[in-house]
């Protein structure tokens, strides 16, 4: 065999097993297939553990079915499946949470196959591709903020930090709380800064908590507006420190 036969050999490899995953991508993501039908194409998908199989068998986690038991039941070999592909699935996580209503599933697989530093930092590259702006669907944002709330690095405080001036309610709220969840007194001023603007009540009193979790002392050109923009029971003694009465 030659040099170039080589490379044809593999072509045809990769050709036939991305034509193998090509074959039951249909069936295992379509709720209107029948449910043999498409439980035998999400087993086929689970078992071939490509990066092809992956992104068909992504496609059976934007909808459900009837009984409930069954959607879980598909759902978790969906998910066996991807996670079969391993880091080949990395890429084909990432376009689908690219366009997916929910990133729930996505985020879930990813913090299966990567580790922490890694998945963090994809996190907030998808982070990165929303704003602060009204926007009538946000639901991967907020999820997005939500599950920052649970880690530690370097980098979260910067990429949330806009967000506490979100036009949504929760997205401000989840904002705030993974700030938070650095342990960084580099929030206080951004804290502050939007406690002074800040119209909801539960996002204040979230601000006021966090700022006592941090010890945080207002400066004296700032303490009469913020005095003026504090929730019940929160009070400014005369060192400046927020005290909760």
């Amino acid at each position: 065999m030659g040099f170039f036969d080589f490379f044809k050999k593999d072509k045809g490899s990769a050709g036939k097993k991305s034509s193998a995953a090509a074959k039951w991508a249909e069936a295992a993501g379509s709720k209107r297939a029948q449910n043999y039908d498409r439980q035998e194409a999400i087993t086929e998908l689970a078992n071939m553990g490509t990066p092809e199989a992956a992104e068909a068998l992504l496609r059976r986690f934007t909808f459900v079915i009837d009984p409930s038991i069954t959607d879980q039941d598909e759902k978790d070999l969906a998910y066996r499946g991807v996670l079969a592909a391993g880091r080949g699935a990395v890429e084909p996580i990432r376009a689908f949470a690219s366009k997916a209503e929910s990133v729930s599933w996505p985020m879930r697989l990813l913090k299966e196959i990567v580790e922490e530093d890694e998945y963090v930092e994809e996190l907030l590259k998808w982070l990165s591709k929303w704003d602060t702006e009204y926007a009538k669907f946000i639901d991967p944002k907020l999820q997005i903020l939500e599950e920052l709330q649970d880690h530690k690095h370097e980098k979260i405080l910067a990429a949330v930090t806009p967000f506490l001036a979100d036009s949504n309610e929760t997205a401000r709220l989840n904002a705030v709380m993974a700030g938070l969840a650095q342990k960084d007194k580099g929030l206080v001023e951004p804290l502050v800064a939007q406690l002074l603007e800040e119209e909801s009540v539960r996002v204040k009193n979230k601000i006021c908590d966090g700022l006592l979790q941090l010890g945080a002392q207002i400066a004296d050109e700032q303490r009469e507006p913020v005095r003026k923009a504090l929730p019940e029971r929160y009070v400014i003694d005369g060192t400046g420190a927020l005290k909760k009465g």
